[in-house]
């Protein structure tokens, strides 16, 4: 006797509930886009229909599939289990390797092995050693294993202007010239497949957000949220990384003062992930023992001032104390005016330099140049001073000074009280010849850190950015 068939639901039932599974998966594929950014319909220098940033990317999703990517299978989650835990085999003995440096006391010093793949032009045979460092054993080790086994992925999702460039020219310059470098320079860190990544980049600008997106004179970086929350929202939705852990091994770069609010648009970028920031304000939220410092570069016209490429021989006087010019901006600034413009003939402080003066020269003719915060810790005047072998006069509050893991500012400046700027030339004058001898040559040692190459080469400003999201990456302090 043939048994009757049930059905669970009447077929009318069964294609209404089709009908409203379809209308959520597209729904869903809807979300992987950009969404209009509330209050950017004014002020943009391009069409905001070339602003929506839509995501659903045709030529990103095959490569991926042809990267590595996981899948959501058995086979593809035990191969991605396998080769994560081999990345942290390999940065546990990198782990072990540098407590190995870090106990080494100086008459057991060994002979460090150069790593013997390096960029063309690189200086092959450097070891780091000298005041400047803080460990120059433990940095040279720490240094070796990151050329042996970094690698960072780049996500490929998003499209130009705001995702995969940044300003090379100016004084946001590190932020492109870093993006650039990463995507289109050697290659030796980055990785095509996301699976042998120890670190993952998300290669937007803000610099461009703020270009293309702000609203002139709002004060809104409500889109600059916006757009940060839509990507994020993007690369966890379609890749696994992000969500694996938080997004504590991905990292944003930026130079832009509001980098940091921009940063607020997820919650893990802000408080998990490595922010890369020229705003290192710790008073704002900038945490040392996650975030990183990025030093400001300015380039004008995306060169170094030929002034600057070749100083002075140590042997020619320098003619002032100190020098400082620049505008009224931040609360530190109209301290030291108060107390220095057109006060002392040492001391040469200008609020705008006269059209007749030259700016690099007065650097050039320094022992010493102030270096002032403005509206955001960071100032440009730190790598300048640097590039001119005068030695910088650090004036800031809460501000966490570039490499300082591995770099002792000690040994190539000097750090002044924001209370003490009365004092100032009283500070300077009292720092005898032979220190200020010692304080120029850390200057001209550390000079190679701060150097932008094109191609980078090794221990150059790119590598030292790598190498400090290296550090975070192991979560090892090198002190």
């Amino acid at each position: 006797m043939d048994i009757p068939r049930t059905y669970p639901f009447p077929p009318i039932l069964t294609l209404i509930l089709l009908s409203f599974v379809v209308v959520v998966v597209l729904r869903q594929v809807q979300l992987l886009q950009f969404t209009t950014i509330a209050g950017s319909k004014h002020g943009h220098s391009v069409p905001l229909d070339r602003l929506r940033m839509k995501l659903s990317g045709q030529n990103q999703l095959h490569a991926i599939a042809n990267s590595g990517e996981l899948r959501r299978n058995k086979f593809s989650h035990r191969t991605a289990t396998r080769k994560v835990g081999k990345l942290e085999q390999t940065l546990a003995a990198a782990r072990a390797s540098m407590r190995n440096a870090a106990s080494e006391s100086e008459g057991e010093r060994s002979n460090l092995t150069v790593a013997t793949t390096v960029h063309d032009g690189g200086d092959r045979n450097y070891v780091p050693a000298g005041a400047i460092y803080r460990n120059a054993r433990l940095f040279h080790r720490s240094y070796l294993e990151m050329e042996k086994i970094f690698k960072v992925y780049v996500y490929p999702d998003g499209e130009l202007p705001i995702a995969h460039d940044g300003p090379c020219k100016d004084i946001y310059s590190i932020e492109g010239r870093f993006l650039h470098e990463m995507e289109h320079g050697a290659g030796r860190f980055r990785t095509n497949d996301p699976n042998a990544a120890h670190v993952y980049f998300l290669p937007f600008s803000v610099t461009w957000m703020v270009k293309y997106l702000y609203t002139p004179l709002s004060y809104n970086v409500t889109p600059l949220k916006h757009f940060v929350s839509d990507y994020v929202k993007v690369i966890s939705t379609r890749h696994p990384f992000w969500n694996r852990t938080h997004g504590a091994d991905h990292f944003m770069l930026a130079c832009h003062d509001w980098a940091p609010h921009a940063s607020q648009g997820n919650h893990f970028l802000y408080n998990t992930s490595i922010r890369v920031m020229c705003n290192a304000n710790t008073s704002e939220g900038f945490n040392p023992r996650k975030d990183v410092s990025l030093p400001e570069i300015h380039l004008y016209g995306g060169e170094v001032s030929p002034k600057l490429l070749s100083p002075q021989s140590n042997n020619i006087t320098r003619r002032y104390l100190a020098f400082f010019s620049g505008g009224l901006h931040g609360p530190i600034r109209p301290i030291l005016l108060h107390h220095w413009k057109n006060q002392d003939g040492d001391i040469r402080v200008f609020e705008y330099l006269p059209k007749d003066l030259d700016y690099y020269s007065f650097m050039l003719n320094s022992k010493f140049c102030l270096c002032p915060s403005g509206h955001e810790v960071a100032s440009p005047r730190i790598v300048e001073a640097i590039y001119a072998e005068c030695v910088p006069v650090i004036l800031s509050k809460y501000y966490v000074l570039p490499f300082s893991d591995v770099l002792q500012w000690e040994a190539f400046s000097v750090q002044v009280d924001v209370s003490d700027i009365p004092r100032l030339k009283d500070i300077l004058s009292a720092i005898s010849e032979d220190e200020y001898r010692k304080l120029k040559e850390g200057v001209k040692a550390v000079r190679k850190h701060f150097t932008l190459n094109r191609p980078s080469k090794r221990f150059d400003v790119f590598h030292m950015i790598l190498h400090s999201i290296w550090l975070r990456r192991l979560n090892i302090e090198l002190r």
